[in-house]
């Protein structure tokens, strides 16, 4: 059983930039996924156990960076030119599967609490 604790969500302006934490109890394939109100929780970031392989959707390529220290079991998200609509719930998540890094909510055994991102316009 792995437990997941995110840290990091906030209020921010339109354009700024937020950096999400996510202590882990053990390693595996992580990602980042968001929910906002009355749509379906999406993936917006994932990357491999070793930390070499990453994978974005078009929706966020070039504005978020997913990454990890393996050494203090941590996975991070940094956002970067938020938008309005990055609004939501922000949940880091893991899977004990092996590769390619997988984009569905159903992939992924572990999850944390989810904290709150919220972007002004």
């Amino acid at each position: 059983q792995v437990q997941l604790v995110e840290s990091g969500g906030g209020l921010v302006q339109a354009g700024g930039s937020l950096r999400l934490s996510c202590a882990a109890s053990g390693r595996t394939q992580s990602g980042w996924f968001r929910q906002a109100p009355g749509k379906e929780r999406e993936f917006v970031a994932g990357i491999s156990a070793s930390g070499r392989t990453t994978y974005y959707p078009d929706s966020v390529k070039g504005r978020f960076t997913i990454s990890r220290d393996n050494a203090k079991n941590m996975v991070y998200l940094q956002m970067n030119s938020l938008k309005p609509e990055d609004t939501a719930v922000y949940y880091c998540a893991g899977r004990s599967g092996s590769m390619p890094i997988k984009s569905a909510p159903t992939d992924y055994e572990y999850w944390g609490q989810g904290t709150q991102v919220t972007v002004s316009s």
